[in-house]
Parts: structure tokens; C-alpha cells; sequence
């Protein structure tokens, strides 16, 4: 089975995706990897490179192409993106789509915790990346991925463990 987790930075979707991925001995697919290492080896840090993407299609075409490719070729495997749920559904690929949320400031603060910083430049940090991905892909691809329409279970992982977010995934596939 195909499983697509996908939300804002900061949800949690990649830890999920990892630990759903290992539970189930699926390969892991992951369009932030691909991003990061993309800013990384143009020298840019992650506002940098989302702003050089809104510039340059071909990065999330690259990406985005990449991961429906993957995706259709495993019958079994976890793709972790933004725009995962919307792309595999967009290209006829079947999948139990997730999307992963979580308030502003819980985001911000699990964000400050894995990169350092201070909050405030953190919050302000995740909210203009957000901002320009939310822009670049409804300019791309006309889709705005907070829209949670295509997805079959939206979970708040504010309260939750990322044990509990993969136990409830589980349970939504029974």
C-alpha cells in the first residue's frame, strides 16, 4: 500500500513518514530531503532556496516529478512531501493519503528544537518558507496544499507523539 504524509513545516509529517516507513518496512520517499540537499549544494539555506524556486519551476517540477515516478513504481512505500497527497492524486496513482497539522507556534517551536534559534526568527523563518510554497505551488500547480480535500485522514499533532500519529494511521486502515 501506497501512504503519502504531507503538511506545513514543522507538522511532524517527516518524523511520521520515518517511523511509519520503518514500522512497516516500506521505503521512504521524501521531497524535503530532495529540497534540502538541492539548497545545500546551491549554497542557500531554506527561505533562500524557496525564494530561488518561486524563480525557478524546474526545482519543484524535479522534485515533484520525481516522487510520482517513485511512487508508481513501489506498490509499498511512504512518499513524504508538501505536495504528496495532491500529486499522487492529481496523477491517478492510488494511495492512503495523510495530512499532519499543528498550530503556529507549536510548529515554530518544534522547528527551534531540531535547528536552534531564537523563536522569534524561527516563527517569522517557518512562516515565510510557508508563505512562498503555498504561493509557488498554487502558481505551478494551482493548488493550495493546506486545502485538505483530497486527503482520507487530517490529524492535529499538537497533543499527539509521533508513535500515536502511526498508531491512528493504522487504525484509520481498518
Amino acid at each position: 500500500m501506497r501512504f503519502t504524509i504531507s503538511g506545513p513545516p514543522g507538522s511532524g509529517k517527516t518524523t511520521v513518514a520515518k517511523l511509519l516507513s520503518s514500522k512497516l518496512n516500506y521505503p521512504l520517499i521524501s521531497g524535503g530531503m530532495i529540497f534540502r540537499q538541492m539548497a545545500k549544494e546551491m549554497g542557500m539555506d531554506l527561505v533562500e532556496f524557496s525564494r530561488y524556486a518561486e524563480e525557478h519551476p524546474e526545482v519543484d517540477y524535479r522534485i515533484d516529478e520525481e516522487l510520482v515516478r517513485r511512487a508508481k513504481e513501489l506498490d509499498n512505500v511512504v512518499v513524504d512531501s508538501r505536495l504528496a497527497g495532491w500529486m499522487l492524486y492529481r496523477n491517478g496513482v492510488p494511495a492512503f493519503k495523510i495530512y499532519i497539522d499543528a498550530p503556529e507556534h507549536v510548529r515554530a517551536e518544534r522547528i527551534q528544537k531540531r535547528d536552534g534559534g531564537e523563536f522569534q526568527e524561527v516563527l517569522n523563518a517557518m512562516l515565510a518558507r510557508q508563505e512562498s510554497e503555498i504561493k509557488r505551488y498554487i502558481e505551478l500547480y494551482g493548488v493550495d496544499y493546506t486545502d485538505t480535500s483530497v486527503y482520507d485522514l487530517v490529524l492535529d499533532s499538537a497533543n499527539m507523539t509521533p508513535e500515536e500519529i502511526v498508531s491512528k494511521i493504522l487504525e484509520a486502515l481498518q
